[in-house]
């Protein structure tokens, strides 16, 4: 069975490579830090299984994913992240993940890539026992304007709640590292909250929210 792991962090890519070569069925092809590299990869290597993780900076995990089931359907992709989010479940699966596992759950991690392989979908334990009510679930876009959120606004908060640095998300945005610094502080102010932890809960909980 062939693997290509993509994540930002090299350590987390090693180990990973470790783990999944000690046994003999499994060999790692090779390693990506970058959704866009995942893309590339992807189409260069044809792996089995592709295992990669969701936060990256510039194009993400859900991104690269998109564009590679664009290409092949069959693509068996299994997302690795440090984070339990519903909403990450559901797009995850919704656009043809073929499963969603936490990167401290190295125990699962084997038995998660054979299960995969064999056309299985897998996720995390402590989701298992909600995807079905996940799935049901649409989750809208909240209404920001009642807090006084313009559209802009909006994007910067989304990004925020990605993981993203204020360069990344300047980058991405094409505005400068100050403006979206400023945009950050405008919207702390709006909403009432401390700082960018605090903006990332509340977006993910308003979506929530919405879609009951």
């Amino acid at each position: 069975m062939r693997v290509v792991i993509i994540d930002d962090d090299v350590l987390v890519s090693m180990s990973l490579k470790t783990i999944l070569e000690a046994e003999e069925e499994i060999t790692v092809t090779c390693l990506g830090s970058s959704g866009e590299e995942a893309v590339q990869l992807y189409e260069k290597e044809k792996p089995d299984v592709l295992l990669m993780d969701i936060r990256m900076g510039g194009m993400t995990g859900l991104e690269a994913a998109e564009q590679i089931l664009a290409g092949d359907p069959k693509a068996r992709i299994l997302f690795l992240t440090t984070f339990s989010d519903d909403e990450y479940v559901v797009n995850a699966l919704r656009m043809g993940g073929r499963g969603y596992i936490l990167k401290q759950d190295y125990e699962g991690i084997v038995p998660a890539i054979k299960a995969v392989y064999r056309g299985q979908t897998v996720v995390c334990g402590d989701i298992a026992g909600k995807i079905t009510s996940l799935m049901s679930h649409n989750f809208a876009p909240f209404d920001y304007r009642m807090y006084g959120i313009n559209e802009k606004e909006q994007e910067i908060i989304e990004q925020v709640a990605l993981g993203l640095s204020n360069k990344e998300i300047a980058a991405k945005l094409f505005l400068s590292e100050g403006t979206v610094r400023n945009y950050v502080s405008v919207i702390l102010e709006k909403l009432d909250l401390r700082d960018r932890t605090q903006l990332a809960v509340f977006y993910y909980r308003k979506e929530k929210e919405n879609d009951i």
